[in-house]
C-alpha cells in the first residue's frame, strides 16, 4: 500500500466552495468506481477555507503521474473531471503543470 498527501485551492468564491461540498456529498457512483478501478483503495479530502488536502491509499505500483491522466479516458469521469477543475485552482506553492500538488510526508505515527 502507498499513501500520499496533496494539496489544491478552490476558487475564491463562497459559493463555489458550496457547490464543491455538495457535489462531493453526492459523488457520482461512475467516478467512485473508476477511482476504485485505478487502485485507490482510500481517498479523504478535507477542507479548510479554500485549502483542500487529500489524504489517499493506493495499490503498490499506482502511480498518480501515471494513473489519474488514465482516469479521464472514460467519458463520465472526464466530465467530472472537468466540472471540478471549473471550481479549483492550483494551490500557490505548485510547480508549473502540477493540478493536486505532492505533499511531503513529514510524521507517521505508525512508524514510531
Amino acid at each position: 500500500m502507498q499513501s500520499y498527501g496533496m494539496t489544491l485551492m478552490l476558487k475564491d468564491d463562497e459559493e463555489i466552495v458550496e457547490r464543491y461540498k455538495e457535489y462531493h456529498r453526492k459523488a457520482w457512483p461512475e467516478v467512485v468506481s473508476r477511482l476504485r478501478e485505478s487502485g485507490i483503495t482510500q481517498m479523504r479530502i478535507y477542507l479548510l477555507s479554500r485549502r483542500m488536502f487529500m489524504y489517499m491509499e493506493a495499490v503498490d505500483g499506482f502511480s498518480p503521474e501515471r494513473d489519474f491522466p488514465k482516469l479521464v479516458q472514460d467519458p463520465r469521469y472526464r466530465e467530472w473531471d472537468e466540472l471540478m477543475r471549473g471550481l479549483q485552482q492550483p494551490a500557490p506553492e505548485a510547480k508549473a503543470g502540477e493540478w493536486w500538488a505532492p505533499m511531503e510526508e513529514v510524521f507517521d505515527l505508525s512508524r514510531q
